[in-house]
């Protein structure tokens, strides 16, 4: 591990939480940077404690690392203290494993979950000393890249990356890295790095492509500028989960993580068909770890990191077919190494007292159900396909077993709303308070807590309900108000979330290229850490809006036309325009589509395994 210079020590002793800030933790790995051919800086843009709780950041660290010649390390935003500290002192944001700036790096990676956290991309590559455009950087800096869910529309940050990854990073990021290893030892120039990694599947260059608008604004068409460069990119997948087993060791960190835990992977993609859910269309197909290979991998996890819970992760954990022979493998032995088990992402239709006995052997967990809409109506409208009674089986099986509190999910704003589904919401929540007092064999004691918990809908790309425009703020605050007045148990707690960051979230998820001029003018003017309520400021944003002449209503609160072009219109995720309108046109109707394990809606995602999803011969329900 590298030595602390005397400013680094002088910083360290000036900030709160220095431990975010020197590495050492363990599970890191370390290399000799004369021995190693490629390097690459792990970025993610928000603090340590969050970033250390993201499982895609800990699979990428593991399988790049297993290369003896590559050697990657990780990077995160300061926090306000030390980032004034590094400002004052000249220390350029480094890699925790090197203390190494990022200007020494080859590769300058960033994942973008959140579009709220673009400001923090500027900041960190500022504190870096890097361009922010990528048209102003030449030969000599670093290959800026971008990964995550964020990148299905690119387009608001396209001008300040080289290179965008579609979809899965565990065979592309390696690819890329093998690119820039041949670049390096035969000396390309830029552009031809950019040409060959245009090769690669799920790579996206953008400024290998050009977009003409219409007179009203809208987008009239987005082309290659270079040839051979694809007319449309396909994301990249991994069609066989258990051909890359589970990370077997994790960096375990100094400061407390959000999500400080062991967690596996079970499945990835989601057979639900949510309408407005995008990372249930955007990770289909569905596809499943073996049970033997999760138990495994988890047991040796565990073991090496001596974390005491094993979180079980996806979309649709409950989903897995082979669920309850996962949680047996689990169980012989996680009992008596004193591993408790979590299942973060149950559904409540097939929650079942089986489910319960096997992940409470060592404790309980807290108990969270998806509801997202407060009547029947508005559920089949998004597709929820969930029922009131299977609710309250769900719940009944809970309190029964034990539990005293449970945590529902639900969603305002969404498409054909009204006040009756608001109401909806409070009634639900009051009929699950009642439910335990009619239970007779409920726990005693203070008696039970309810809490909803309530976001801001916010129409996302590649979603059925991509092409709906999103309430007002001030609408969304009527119903928030509303929904207040309805609550009148004290049983129930009420959190919302705020609506102004829903509406930048808005923006930049439909955004276009045009958006880069008002991140970056938002930035300059002070913008950063706007997941953070204290750091957030709406009229900062507004302002930007202006001063670039753009109208963020154009964005937010029009309906996109059936056939119009989107910014995200040449990147292909899998699922089908036409699925999206079709599925669109069936939620306007309020009717529902079978989960794809029950029936194939023809999504178009199974051409990314060259065959059916499921075997439908097969009794699948």
């Amino acid at each position: 591990m590298a030595e602390f210079s005397p400013k680094f020590k002088e910083a360290l002793s000036l900030v709160q939480k220095p431990g975010r800030y020197t590495g050492g933790e363990p599970g890191s790995v370390y290399k000799d940077p004369s021995k190693v051919d490629v390097r690459m800086a792990f970025c993610f843009p928000d603090t340590y404690e969050i970033g250390m709780s993201f499982l895609g950041e800990k699979i990428l660290y593991d399988l790049l690392n297993r290369h003896e010649n590559w050697w990657c390390e990780r990077a995160f935003m300061p926090w306000t203290d030390m980032k004034e500290q590094m400002e004052r002192l000249g220390i350029p944001l480094y890699c925790l494993e090197s203390k190494d700036p990022l200007t020494k790096f080859d590769i300058v990676g960033f994942s973008l979950e959140y579009e709220l956290c673009y400001t923090n991309v500027l900041a960190m590559l500022r504190l870096a000393g890097i361009p922010l455009r990528a048209a102003e950087r030449d030969d000599q800096w670093p290959l800026i890249i971008a990964g995550g869910p964020c990148v299905c529309n690119a387009e608001p940050m396209a001008d300040f990356f080289d290179v965008m990854q579609l979809g899965e990073g565990e065979q592309m990021l390696q690819d890329i890295c093998a690119v820039v290893e041949q670049g390096k030892k035969q000396h390309w120039d830029k552009e031809t790095l950019l040409l060959e990694l245009a090769k690669v599947p799920g790579v996206y260059v953008p400024s290998f492509y050009d977009v003409t608008y219409l007179p009203d604004g809208r987008i009239e068409s987005i082309c290659p500028n270079r040839p051979g460069v694809p007319e449309r990119v396909t994301k990249a997948i991994v069609t066989n989960m258990d051909d890359y087993e589970p990370p077997k060791n994790f960096v375990v960190p100094l400061v407390g993580a959000v999500q400080d835990r062991a967690s596996v992977e079970v499945l990835r993609g989601c057979v639900r068909g949510c309408r407005f859910c995008q990372a249930g269309q955007i990770y289909r197909p569905f596809r499943e770890r073996s049970p033997k290979l999760i138990s495994d991998c988890a047991r040796e996890l565990c073991r090496n990191t001596g974390y005491d819970e094993l979180s079980l992760t996806s979309l649709s954990t409950s989903d897995h077919s082979r669920l309850e022979e996962i949680l047996d493998e689990l169980n012989s032995w996680a009992e008596a190494d004193h591993v408790s088990l979590s299942l973060p992402s149950l559904r409540v239709d097939n929650f079942s007292q089986s489910l319960v006995e096997k992940t409470t052997k060592v404790r309980k967990s807290g108990l969270t159900f998806a509801a997202e809409a407060g009547t029947q109506r508005l559920r089949d409208v998004i597709n929820k396909n969930v029922t009131w009674e299977q609710i309250e089986r769900g719940c009944r099986i809970a309190f029964s077993e034990g539990y005293t509190s449970v945590k529902l999910y639900f969603m305002m704003g969404l498409p054909t709303e009204t006040m009756e589904d608001i109401k909806g919401i409070a009634d639900t929540a009051q009929k699950v308070v009642d439910l335990f007092y009619q239970i007779p064999d409920r726990p005693k004691g203070k008696g039970v807590q309810v809490t909803i918990s309530v976001a801001c809908f916010v129409p996302k790309p590649e979603t059925p309900f991509q092409f709906c425009a999103q309430d007002r703020r001030e609408t969304l605050q009527e119903k928030q108000k509303y929904l207040l007045s309805c609550v009148h148990s004290r049983k129930i707690k009420v959190n919302y979330h705020d609506s102004a960051t829903s509406v930048l979230e808005g923006v930049f998820a439909k955004g276009d290229r045009r958006l880069g001029r008002v991140i970056e003018t938002a930035f300059e003017n002070g913008a950063f850490f706007d997941t953070w309520e204290e750091y957030f400021d709406y009229d900062r944003w507004m302002e930007a809006f202006a001063a670039c002449g753009i109208d963020l209503d154009f964005y937010n609160y029009r309906e996109l036309g059936l056939d119009e072009v989107t910014p995200w219109s040449h990147l292909d995720v899998g699922v089908s325009h036409a699925h999206l309108v079709r599925e669109y046109q069936k939620a306007l109707k309020a009717e529902t589509t079978q989960p794809c394990n029950r029936q194939c809606s023809g999504c178009g995602a199974n051409k990314l395994l060259g065959g059916p999803c499921f075997d439908y011969s097969k009794n699948l329900l």
